[in-house]
């Protein structure tokens, strides 16, 4: 994906006439991440909560008020519709061929691996209770030897 938006993003940024192609990128990957993604809420500023397949074109939007030219954030969402067409759509939905795969060598470089975090060494040991001075209060809980006592209830008697 990234080699595919890579060279999209070059290609546009030569047309253009676009030196700084960051944006672009950036946008593209996110494209992809959000229309995989489409029912997932995310934040934007000021804790506003909308699905992650409008992202793309808030943040858009949200460049040409700052910027007053949002070619790059465009560029980059429609680059990354192209790959997700291309990938995803087009193969499944429509039924045609699948027309982008990942190179075989960067398979043999990279092998795919399911499951599982490999890791050095052995687990590490979990700490022993026995050395630590432990209080516990009416309520069952422990706080490293302070006893809170059981509080106040807010509006209560």
């Amino acid at each position: 994906m990234l080699i595919f938006n890579w060279i999209c993003c070059v290609i546009a940024g030569l047309v253009i006439g676009m030196p700084l192609l960051m944006d672009a990128m950036i946008l593209s990957v996110l494209y992809v991440w959000c229309q995989l993604n489409k029912d997932t809420i995310v934040t934007f500023w000021f804790g506003t909560r909308f699905k992650a397949m409008y992202l793309p074109w808030i943040l858009f939007g949200f460049n040409m008020i700052l910027n007053g030219m949002g070619l790059s954030a465009l560029m980059g969402i429609i680059i990354g519709h192209a790959y997700f067409f291309l990938k995803f759509k087009y193969p499944q939905e429509l039924g045609g061929p699948v027309l982008l795969n990942t190179p075989l060598f960067f398979k043999q470089w990279f092998p795919d691996q399911l499951g599982g975090v490999r890791t050095f060494g052995t687990t590490p040991r979990r700490p022993e209770t026995g050395n630590l001075r432990v209080n516990r209060n009416a309520g069952g809980s422990f706080f490293r030897g302070r006893n809170w006592g059981q509080g106040h209830v807010l509006g209560g008697e």
